[in-house]
Protein backbone atom coordinates (compact mmCIF):
# COMPACT_ATOMS: atom_id res chain seq x y z
CA UNK A 1 0.00 0.00 0.00
CA UNK A 2 3.02 2.35 0.79
CA UNK A 3 4.02 1.52 -3.10
CA UNK A 4 0.57 3.19 -3.95
CA UNK A 5 0.60 5.96 -1.93
CA UNK A 6 4.42 6.70 -3.34
CA UNK A 7 3.09 6.42 -7.12
CA UNK A 8 0.47 8.89 -6.58
CA UNK A 9 2.78 11.56 -4.43
CA UNK A 10 4.71 10.86 -7.74
CA UNK A 11 2.37 11.20 -10.12
CA UNK A 12 0.50 14.45 -8.12
CA UNK A 13 3.98 16.43 -7.90
CA UNK A 14 5.09 16.07 -11.29
CA UNK A 15 1.86 16.60 -12.88
CA UNK A 16 1.41 19.55 -10.55
CA UNK A 17 4.49 21.20 -10.50
CA UNK A 18 6.14 20.51 -13.95
CA UNK A 19 2.83 21.64 -15.93
CA UNK A 20 2.50 17.90 -17.31
CA UNK A 21 -0.73 17.10 -17.75
CA UNK A 22 -2.11 14.43 -15.67
CA UNK A 23 -3.55 12.09 -18.14
CA UNK A 24 0.00 11.86 -19.98
CA UNK A 25 0.39 9.95 -16.50
CA UNK A 26 -2.57 7.40 -16.95
CA UNK A 27 0.06 4.41 -17.58
CA UNK A 28 1.74 4.67 -14.09
CA UNK A 29 -2.01 5.12 -12.49
CA UNK A 30 -2.71 2.01 -14.70
CA UNK A 31 0.79 0.46 -12.80
CA UNK A 32 -0.70 1.59 -9.12
CA UNK A 33 -4.15 0.31 -9.39
CA UNK A 34 -2.36 -3.17 -11.31
CA UNK A 35 0.15 -3.32 -8.43
CA UNK A 36 -2.43 -2.97 -5.51
CA UNK A 37 -5.16 -5.49 -7.15
CA UNK A 38 -2.44 -8.03 -7.64
CA UNK A 39 -2.01 -7.53 -3.83
CA UNK A 40 -5.94 -7.71 -3.23
CA UNK A 41 -6.21 -3.83 -2.16
CA UNK A 42 -8.66 -1.57 -4.09
CA UNK A 43 -7.29 1.76 -5.05
CA UNK A 44 -9.48 4.33 -6.85
CA UNK A 45 -6.53 6.79 -8.36
CA UNK A 46 -7.94 10.40 -9.23
CA UNK A 47 -5.86 12.86 -11.13
CA UNK A 48 -7.35 16.10 -11.98
CA UNK A 49 -5.56 17.18 -15.12
CA UNK A 50 -4.01 20.57 -15.80
CA UNK A 51 -4.15 22.75 -18.45
CA UNK A 52 -0.98 24.56 -17.57
CA UNK A 53 2.62 25.95 -18.68
CA UNK A 54 5.78 24.80 -17.15
CA UNK A 55 5.77 27.38 -13.94
CA UNK A 56 1.92 27.96 -13.83
CA UNK A 57 -1.46 25.73 -12.77
CA UNK A 58 -3.60 24.82 -10.48
CA UNK A 59 -2.17 25.75 -6.59
CA UNK A 60 -0.45 22.63 -5.03
CA UNK A 61 -2.65 20.89 -2.03
CA UNK A 62 0.25 21.10 0.61
CA UNK A 63 -2.07 20.00 3.76
CA UNK A 64 -2.99 16.75 1.54
CA UNK A 65 0.54 16.49 -0.03
CA UNK A 66 2.24 16.01 3.17
CA UNK A 67 -0.11 14.10 4.43
CA UNK A 68 0.10 11.86 1.53
CA UNK A 69 3.60 11.78 2.53
CA UNK A 70 4.01 10.48 5.45
CA UNK A 71 5.57 6.85 5.54
CA UNK A 72 6.22 6.86 1.75
CA UNK A 73 9.12 4.66 0.98
CA UNK A 74 12.41 6.79 0.72
CA UNK A 75 12.97 6.12 -3.67
CA UNK A 76 9.44 7.06 -4.12
CA UNK A 77 9.57 10.46 -2.03
CA UNK A 78 12.70 11.14 -3.92
CA UNK A 79 10.97 10.71 -7.39
CA UNK A 80 8.86 13.32 -6.23
CA UNK A 81 10.49 15.93 -4.43
CA UNK A 82 12.75 15.80 -7.34
CA UNK A 83 9.68 16.87 -9.50
CA UNK A 84 10.28 20.13 -7.46
CA UNK A 85 13.05 22.46 -8.98
CA UNK A 86 15.40 24.49 -7.53
CA UNK A 87 16.51 28.10 -8.43
CA UNK A 88 19.76 28.20 -9.65
CA UNK A 89 22.75 25.68 -10.32
CA UNK A 90 22.43 21.81 -9.01
CA UNK A 91 18.74 22.76 -8.64
CA UNK A 92 18.92 21.48 -4.80
CA UNK A 93 20.03 17.55 -6.35
CA UNK A 94 23.93 18.10 -5.13
CA UNK A 95 22.89 19.20 -1.44
CA UNK A 96 25.40 17.34 0.91
CA UNK A 97 22.44 16.74 2.95
CA UNK A 98 18.98 15.95 2.81
CA UNK A 99 16.82 14.53 4.95
CA UNK A 100 15.90 11.46 2.63
CA UNK A 101 20.00 11.01 2.66
CA UNK A 102 21.90 8.61 2.10
CA UNK A 103 19.49 6.87 0.45
CA UNK A 104 19.02 9.97 -1.70
CA UNK A 105 20.74 9.61 -5.67
CA UNK A 106 21.22 12.77 -7.41
CA UNK A 107 19.05 13.58 -10.50
CA UNK A 108 19.29 16.02 -13.19
CA UNK A 109 16.82 19.30 -12.14
CA UNK A 110 16.21 22.52 -14.47
CA UNK A 111 15.32 25.82 -12.96
CA UNK A 112 11.70 25.83 -11.75
CA UNK A 113 9.68 28.68 -10.85
CA UNK A 114 7.07 28.30 -8.68
CA UNK A 115 4.15 31.03 -7.94
CA UNK A 116 3.71 32.68 -4.00
CA UNK A 117 2.11 30.48 -2.47
CA UNK A 118 -0.49 31.49 0.43
CA UNK A 119 1.02 32.39 3.73
CA UNK A 120 -1.24 29.41 5.39
CA UNK A 121 0.70 26.64 3.53
CA UNK A 122 3.83 28.25 3.80
CA UNK A 123 3.61 27.81 7.24
CA UNK A 124 2.59 24.19 6.99
CA UNK A 125 5.86 23.61 4.91
CA UNK A 126 7.51 25.10 7.82
CA UNK A 127 6.06 22.78 10.23
CA UNK A 128 6.68 20.06 8.22
CA UNK A 129 10.66 20.83 8.83
CA UNK A 130 10.38 19.67 12.24
CA UNK A 131 8.55 16.60 11.23
CA UNK A 132 9.85 13.35 12.15
CA UNK A 133 9.22 12.00 8.93
CA UNK A 134 11.42 11.96 6.21
CA UNK A 135 9.73 12.39 3.26
CA UNK A 136 7.77 15.11 4.82
CA UNK A 137 10.57 16.89 5.68
CA UNK A 138 11.88 16.66 2.28
CA UNK A 139 9.00 17.73 0.08
CA UNK A 140 8.69 20.93 2.69
CA UNK A 141 12.19 21.96 2.12
CA UNK A 142 12.00 21.05 -1.42
CA UNK A 143 8.99 23.15 -1.73
CA UNK A 144 10.20 25.98 0.27
CA UNK A 145 12.72 26.39 -2.01
CA UNK A 146 11.03 27.36 -4.88
CA UNK A 147 9.62 30.19 -2.74
CA UNK A 148 11.30 33.66 -2.74
CA UNK A 149 13.79 34.53 -0.62
CA UNK A 150 11.95 37.49 0.97
CA UNK A 151 8.46 35.05 1.73
CA UNK A 152 10.81 32.36 3.46
CA UNK A 153 14.34 33.71 4.12
CA UNK A 154 13.64 35.19 7.99
CA UNK A 155 11.72 31.79 8.99
CA UNK A 156 14.62 29.89 7.58
CA UNK A 157 17.02 31.92 9.47
CA UNK A 158 15.08 31.61 12.60
CA UNK A 159 15.57 27.91 12.44
CA UNK A 160 19.30 28.11 11.47
CA UNK A 161 19.85 28.56 15.43
CA UNK A 162 17.63 25.93 16.51
CA UNK A 163 18.75 23.36 18.68
CA UNK A 164 18.06 20.77 16.63
CA UNK A 165 20.83 19.55 14.83
CA UNK A 166 18.09 18.01 11.71
CA UNK A 167 16.71 21.34 11.75
CA UNK A 168 19.34 23.77 11.53
CA UNK A 169 20.92 21.24 8.63
CA UNK A 170 17.48 21.29 6.82
CA UNK A 171 16.82 25.41 7.46
CA UNK A 172 20.58 25.69 5.72
CA UNK A 173 19.30 23.62 2.57
CA UNK A 174 16.61 25.88 2.36
CA UNK A 175 18.29 29.05 2.46
CA UNK A 176 20.61 27.64 -0.38
CA UNK A 177 17.52 26.21 -2.53
CA UNK A 178 15.59 30.05 -2.27
CA UNK A 179 18.78 32.00 -2.34
CA UNK A 180 18.45 33.72 0.87
CA UNK A 181 21.21 36.63 0.17
CA UNK A 182 20.41 38.05 3.15
CA UNK A 183 21.43 34.91 5.35
CA UNK A 184 24.82 35.12 4.06
CA UNK A 185 26.29 35.89 7.82
CA UNK A 186 24.04 33.46 9.52
CA UNK A 187 25.25 30.85 7.15
CA UNK A 188 29.32 31.83 7.63
CA UNK A 189 28.26 31.36 11.70
CA UNK A 190 27.18 27.86 10.78
CA UNK A 191 30.52 26.94 9.07
CA UNK A 192 31.79 26.18 12.90
CA UNK A 193 28.53 24.00 13.79
CA UNK A 194 29.88 20.86 15.33
CA UNK A 195 27.38 19.11 12.92
CA UNK A 196 29.15 17.76 10.20
CA UNK A 197 25.17 17.87 7.50
CA UNK A 198 24.90 21.71 8.96
CA UNK A 199 28.37 22.90 8.19
CA UNK A 200 28.16 20.63 5.25
CA UNK A 201 24.96 22.27 4.01
CA UNK A 202 25.88 25.81 5.31
CA UNK A 203 29.06 25.47 2.45
CA UNK A 204 26.51 24.30 -0.03
CA UNK A 205 23.85 26.86 0.44
CA UNK A 206 26.75 29.72 0.21
CA UNK A 207 28.11 28.15 -2.99
CA UNK A 208 24.17 28.98 -4.56
CA UNK A 209 23.76 32.41 -3.18
CA UNK A 210 28.00 33.19 -4.61
CA UNK A 211 28.71 35.81 -1.94
CA UNK A 212 32.14 37.13 -2.31
CA UNK A 213 31.90 37.37 1.35
CA UNK A 214 31.84 33.53 2.06
CA UNK A 215 34.87 32.86 -0.06
CA UNK A 216 37.63 33.37 2.76
CA UNK A 217 35.62 31.09 5.47
CA UNK A 218 34.54 28.33 2.74
CA UNK A 219 38.33 27.92 1.81
CA UNK A 220 39.20 27.82 5.96
CA UNK A 221 36.80 24.51 5.54
CA UNK A 222 39.27 22.69 3.08
CA UNK A 223 40.79 21.54 5.74
CA UNK A 224 37.72 20.17 7.56
CA UNK A 225 38.14 16.83 8.37
CA UNK A 226 34.72 15.30 7.44
CA UNK A 227 34.59 14.84 3.43
CA UNK A 228 31.38 15.94 2.85
CA UNK A 229 32.13 19.02 4.36
CA UNK A 230 35.78 19.32 2.22
CA UNK A 231 33.14 18.45 -0.84
CA UNK A 232 30.60 21.13 -0.60
CA UNK A 233 32.98 24.06 1.09
CA UNK A 234 35.29 22.92 -2.45
CA UNK A 235 32.59 22.94 -5.27
CA UNK A 236 30.89 26.18 -3.88
CA UNK A 237 34.62 27.81 -4.09
CA UNK A 238 34.83 26.37 -7.56
CA UNK A 239 31.40 28.59 -8.30
CA UNK A 240 32.72 31.87 -7.49
CA UNK A 241 34.81 33.89 -9.54
CA UNK A 242 37.62 34.60 -7.85
CA UNK A 243 41.30 33.20 -8.57
CA UNK A 244 42.40 33.99 -5.00
CA UNK A 245 41.38 30.49 -4.33
CA UNK A 246 43.50 28.92 -7.20
CA UNK A 247 46.64 27.95 -4.84
CA UNK A 248 44.13 26.34 -2.17
CA UNK A 249 42.91 24.76 -5.00
CA UNK A 250 46.16 22.96 -6.07
CA UNK A 251 46.99 21.90 -2.79
CA UNK A 252 43.68 19.92 -2.59
CA UNK A 253 44.12 18.46 -5.90
CA UNK A 254 47.77 17.38 -5.09
CA UNK A 255 47.33 16.35 -1.38
CA UNK A 256 43.43 15.42 0.06
CA UNK A 257 43.43 12.08 0.37
CA UNK A 258 39.90 11.93 -0.51
CA UNK A 259 39.54 11.00 -4.39
CA UNK A 260 35.89 12.47 -4.25
CA UNK A 261 37.41 15.87 -3.08
CA UNK A 262 40.28 15.68 -5.28
CA UNK A 263 37.96 15.49 -8.50
CA UNK A 264 35.42 18.10 -7.37
CA UNK A 265 38.58 20.11 -6.34
CA UNK A 266 40.00 19.61 -10.27
CA UNK A 267 36.28 20.26 -11.32
CA UNK A 268 37.08 23.70 -9.18
CA UNK A 269 40.08 24.77 -11.10
CA UNK A 270 38.82 24.14 -14.79
CA UNK A 271 35.37 25.63 -14.34
CA UNK A 272 38.03 29.24 -12.75
CA UNK A 273 39.83 28.20 -15.99
CA UNK A 274 43.26 28.71 -14.03
CA UNK A 275 45.80 28.85 -16.22
CA UNK A 276 48.45 28.24 -13.28
CA UNK A 277 47.18 24.87 -12.16
CA UNK A 278 48.26 23.24 -15.60
CA UNK A 279 51.36 21.86 -14.34
CA UNK A 280 49.32 20.45 -11.38
CA UNK A 281 45.99 19.13 -13.35
CA UNK A 282 48.50 17.37 -15.78
CA UNK A 283 50.44 15.96 -12.84
CA UNK A 284 47.51 14.76 -11.34
CA UNK A 285 46.26 13.65 -14.89
CA UNK A 286 49.24 11.35 -14.94
CA UNK A 287 49.59 9.92 -11.89
CA UNK A 288 46.28 9.95 -9.52
CA UNK A 289 45.29 6.40 -8.45
CA UNK A 290 41.58 7.41 -9.15
CA UNK A 291 40.21 7.58 -12.45
CA UNK A 292 37.16 9.84 -11.50
CA UNK A 293 39.75 12.41 -10.41
CA UNK A 294 42.17 11.69 -13.67
CA UNK A 295 38.48 11.67 -16.28
CA UNK A 296 37.94 15.20 -14.18
CA UNK A 297 41.82 16.71 -14.27
CA UNK A 298 41.63 15.82 -18.40
CA UNK A 299 38.01 17.74 -18.57
CA UNK A 300 39.38 20.46 -16.89
CA UNK A 301 42.52 21.08 -18.29
CA UNK A 302 40.23 21.16 -21.88
CA UNK A 303 38.06 23.69 -20.59
CA UNK A 304 41.06 26.01 -19.37
CA UNK A 305 42.06 25.35 -23.02
CA UNK A 306 46.14 26.09 -22.21
CA UNK A 307 48.50 24.20 -25.17
CA UNK A 308 50.51 23.49 -22.51
CA UNK A 309 48.32 20.44 -21.59
CA UNK A 310 48.48 18.63 -24.77
CA UNK A 311 51.35 16.27 -23.72
CA UNK A 312 49.95 15.42 -20.62
CA UNK A 313 46.30 14.77 -22.57
CA UNK A 314 48.17 13.25 -25.61
CA UNK A 315 49.83 10.50 -22.57
CA UNK A 316 46.64 9.74 -21.79
CA UNK A 317 45.18 8.59 -24.74
CA UNK A 318 47.93 6.64 -25.67
CA UNK A 319 48.52 4.69 -22.06
CA UNK A 320 45.06 5.74 -19.64
CA UNK A 321 43.94 2.22 -18.79
CA UNK A 322 40.03 3.35 -18.13
CA UNK A 323 38.40 4.66 -21.75
CA UNK A 324 36.41 7.51 -19.59
CA UNK A 325 39.50 9.18 -19.40
CA UNK A 326 40.97 8.60 -22.76
CA UNK A 327 37.77 9.78 -23.89
CA UNK A 328 37.67 13.09 -21.72
CA UNK A 329 41.35 13.73 -22.96
CA UNK A 330 40.45 13.14 -26.23
CA UNK A 331 37.42 15.66 -26.15
CA UNK A 332 39.94 18.32 -24.55
CA UNK A 333 42.45 18.27 -27.28
CA UNK A 334 39.23 19.00 -29.75
CA UNK A 335 38.27 21.60 -27.53
CA UNK A 336 42.25 23.72 -27.46
CA UNK A 337 42.06 23.14 -31.20
CA UNK A 338 45.71 22.61 -31.46
CA UNK A 339 46.69 21.13 -34.86
CA UNK A 340 49.69 19.43 -33.30
CA UNK A 341 47.01 17.19 -32.29
CA UNK A 342 45.57 15.79 -35.10
CA UNK A 343 48.87 12.98 -35.23
CA UNK A 344 47.01 11.90 -31.76
CA UNK A 345 43.70 12.41 -32.31
CA UNK A 346 44.17 10.46 -35.54
CA UNK A 347 45.56 7.54 -33.56
CA UNK A 348 42.56 7.66 -31.26
CA UNK A 349 40.39 6.65 -34.06
CA UNK A 350 41.54 3.47 -33.53
CA UNK A 351 41.19 2.83 -29.83
CA UNK A 352 39.18 -0.37 -28.78
CA UNK A 353 36.14 2.10 -27.45
CA UNK A 354 33.60 3.93 -29.72
CA UNK A 355 33.16 5.96 -27.11
CA UNK A 356 36.78 6.79 -27.64
CA UNK A 357 36.58 6.65 -31.68
CA UNK A 358 33.41 9.05 -31.56
CA UNK A 359 35.22 11.44 -29.68
CA UNK A 360 38.11 11.48 -31.57
CA UNK A 361 36.28 12.09 -34.91
CA UNK A 362 34.32 14.73 -33.35
CA UNK A 363 38.00 16.56 -31.80
CA UNK A 364 39.36 16.12 -35.56
CA UNK A 365 36.37 18.21 -37.08
CA UNK A 366 37.38 20.74 -34.37
CA UNK A 367 40.32 21.16 -36.21
CA UNK A 368 38.52 22.84 -39.35
CA UNK A 369 40.05 26.25 -39.03
CA UNK A 370 43.66 25.49 -39.74
CA UNK A 371 42.85 23.44 -43.10
CA UNK A 372 43.37 20.00 -41.72
CA UNK A 373 43.34 17.09 -44.38
CA UNK A 374 41.20 14.13 -43.18
CA UNK A 375 43.28 11.70 -41.98
CA UNK A 376 42.89 7.66 -42.56
CA UNK A 377 41.64 7.09 -39.75
CA UNK A 378 38.78 9.46 -39.76
CA UNK A 379 38.03 7.87 -43.36
CA UNK A 380 37.73 4.34 -41.74
CA UNK A 381 35.04 5.62 -39.55
CA UNK A 382 32.82 5.51 -41.90
CA UNK A 383 32.57 1.93 -41.62
CA UNK A 384 32.62 1.74 -37.76
CA UNK A 385 30.10 -0.50 -36.58
CA UNK A 386 29.13 2.06 -34.27
CA UNK A 387 26.10 4.47 -36.06
CA UNK A 388 27.30 7.47 -33.38
CA UNK A 389 30.34 7.40 -34.39
CA UNK A 390 29.83 7.24 -37.98
CA UNK A 391 27.74 9.96 -37.65
CA UNK A 392 30.25 12.18 -36.25
CA UNK A 393 32.90 10.62 -38.68
CA UNK A 394 30.69 12.57 -40.98
CA UNK A 395 30.30 15.49 -39.66
CA UNK A 396 33.56 16.08 -38.95
CA UNK A 397 34.43 15.30 -43.18
CA UNK A 398 32.05 17.97 -43.68
CA UNK A 399 33.83 20.46 -40.76
CA UNK A 400 37.61 19.48 -42.82
CA UNK A 401 36.00 20.13 -46.40
CA UNK A 402 38.88 17.97 -47.76
CA UNK A 403 38.25 17.20 -51.19
CA UNK A 404 40.52 14.45 -50.85
CA UNK A 405 37.84 12.25 -48.57
CA UNK A 406 35.48 12.20 -51.43
CA UNK A 407 35.80 8.70 -52.59
CA UNK A 408 35.55 7.48 -49.25
CA UNK A 409 32.58 9.70 -48.66
CA UNK A 410 30.93 7.96 -51.71
CA UNK A 411 31.50 4.76 -50.95
CA UNK A 412 30.10 4.98 -46.92
CA UNK A 413 27.11 6.54 -48.74
CA UNK A 414 26.22 3.83 -51.09
CA UNK A 415 26.32 1.41 -47.93
CA UNK A 416 24.72 3.24 -45.33
CA UNK A 417 21.45 2.85 -44.14
CA UNK A 418 21.07 5.21 -41.13
CA UNK A 419 19.54 8.00 -42.31
CA UNK A 420 20.73 10.62 -40.10
CA UNK A 421 24.51 9.27 -41.14
CA UNK A 422 23.11 9.39 -44.57
CA UNK A 423 22.27 13.02 -44.26
CA UNK A 424 25.34 13.93 -42.62
CA UNK A 425 27.17 12.42 -45.50
CA UNK A 426 25.51 13.86 -48.45
CA UNK A 427 26.71 17.29 -46.30
CA UNK A 428 29.76 15.90 -45.93
CA UNK A 429 29.96 15.34 -50.12
CA UNK A 430 28.76 18.87 -50.65
CA UNK A 431 30.95 20.92 -48.73
CA UNK A 432 34.04 19.05 -49.27
CA UNK A 433 33.36 19.86 -53.03
CA UNK A 434 31.10 17.14 -54.42
CA UNK A 435 30.81 17.85 -58.68
CA UNK A 436 30.27 15.10 -59.88
CA UNK A 437 26.84 14.58 -62.24
CA UNK A 438 26.61 10.80 -61.82
CA UNK A 439 26.43 11.26 -57.89
CA UNK A 440 24.34 14.19 -57.89
CA UNK A 441 21.86 12.91 -60.66
CA UNK A 442 21.94 9.70 -58.20
CA UNK A 443 21.24 11.66 -54.78
CA UNK A 444 18.43 13.86 -57.01
CA UNK A 445 16.64 10.52 -58.03
CA UNK A 446 16.63 8.87 -54.71
CA UNK A 447 12.95 7.58 -53.65
CA UNK A 448 13.99 8.54 -50.32
CA UNK A 449 12.69 12.09 -49.68
CA UNK A 450 14.95 12.98 -47.26
CA UNK A 451 17.95 12.52 -49.31
CA UNK A 452 16.61 14.38 -52.04
CA UNK A 453 16.61 17.37 -49.57
CA UNK A 454 19.56 17.48 -48.44
CA UNK A 455 20.81 17.12 -51.97
CA UNK A 456 18.97 19.84 -52.96
CA UNK A 457 20.33 21.85 -49.63
CA UNK A 458 23.63 21.62 -50.34
CA UNK A 459 23.15 22.25 -53.96
CA UNK A 460 21.95 24.95 -53.10
CA UNK A 461 24.74 26.26 -50.86
CA UNK A 462 22.83 26.20 -47.50
CA UNK A 463 24.92 26.10 -44.78
CA UNK A 464 22.60 24.37 -41.86
CA UNK A 465 21.26 20.83 -42.69
CA UNK A 466 18.10 21.29 -40.40
CA UNK A 467 17.94 19.15 -38.32
CA UNK A 468 21.58 18.87 -37.80
CA UNK A 469 22.81 17.78 -34.09
CA UNK A 470 25.66 18.78 -33.71
CA UNK A 471 27.38 15.73 -32.24
CA UNK A 472 29.06 17.01 -28.34
CA UNK A 473 31.00 13.79 -27.05
CA UNK A 474 30.12 13.35 -23.11
CA UNK A 475 32.35 15.40 -21.12
CA UNK A 476 31.00 15.07 -17.49
CA UNK A 477 31.60 18.63 -16.13
CA UNK A 478 30.56 18.15 -12.54
CA UNK A 479 31.48 15.88 -9.87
Amino acid sequence: MQRIIGLAIATLAFSTLNGVPAVANSATIGDANAFAQGRGVHVNVRVRAFDQGRHGGAPIDVAALLTAARGAPPAICLLASQAVRGWGWGGGSDAPSTPLSPSAVTTSNDDYESDAMPAADIQRLLAGLSSDDACVRELSVRLIGTQKAELVGGELVTRLGSSDVGLRSVAALGLGLAGVESAVEPLIRTLRDASVDVRANSAWALGRIESGRALKPLMGLFGDEAEKVRLAAVASVGRMDSTSAVPLLIRVVRQDNSPAVRRVAAWALGNLEAREAVDALSQTLAHDADARVREMSAWALGNIEDRGSVPALTAAIRGDAEERVRETAVWSLGNIGDQSAIDILATATGDRSANVRGTAAWALGQMDEHGAKAPAGLLRLLRDESTDTRLKAAWALGQLEDAAALPAIRDALKAETNDHVRRGLIRALMKSGESSQTTLTQLLSSSDPQVREAAVRGIAGARSFDPWPWPWPRPRPFP
